[in-house]
């Protein structure tokens, strides 16, 4: 909870799985999500991600149907405090230049951007595999556990 207070005032761009663990309520992330997005909604903190988390998002409840799922996902990404982008030139182009520089995936350096594009100082994602990238820090989930 500590480490979620230090982020009071800060632009925290997110990924896709996050999300999923908060909506799916899944351990041992649960513990660090309910607060974050807790204080999400009482403005301590901005929270953007892209169109691309809803995309992802989606897969899952609509093959199996789920569309309380579905539309759960779809509230907090259209209609909570969080900010989400569509996908831009200027974040493609950026997006293009992180992949070309630090050899990222496509969906990972469109998050990224899409992140920076908002003028987010974090990215929390639980993907180990991310570089350190100079304009933004890498947050991991399982280092907030």
């Amino acid at each position: 909870m500590e480490r979620i207070k230090k982020l009071s005032g800060a632009t925290v761009g997110i990924d896709t799985a996050p999300l999923i663990y908060f909506i799916e309520e899944k351990p041992p992330y649960l513990s660090v999500l309910e607060p974050f997005f807790a204080e999400m909604e009482k403005g301590s903190f901005l929270v953007s991600t892209s169109t691309i988390t809803l995309l992802e998002v989606l897969v899952y409840p609509m093959r199996a149907g789920n569309y309380s799922l579905a539309s759960e996902y779809k509230d907090i990404l259209l209609h909570s405090k969080m900010i989400t982008v569509e996908i831009s030139h200027s974040i493609s182009e950026r997006a293009a230049g992180l992949r070309a520089k630090h050899n990222i995936r496509t969906p990972d350096a469109l998050q990224i951007s899409a992140a920076i594009e908002t003028g987010a100082d974090y990215f929390l994602s639980n993907d180990l595999r991310l570089p350190d990238i100079p304009s933004i820090k890498i947050i991991t989930l399982d280092s907030l556990i």
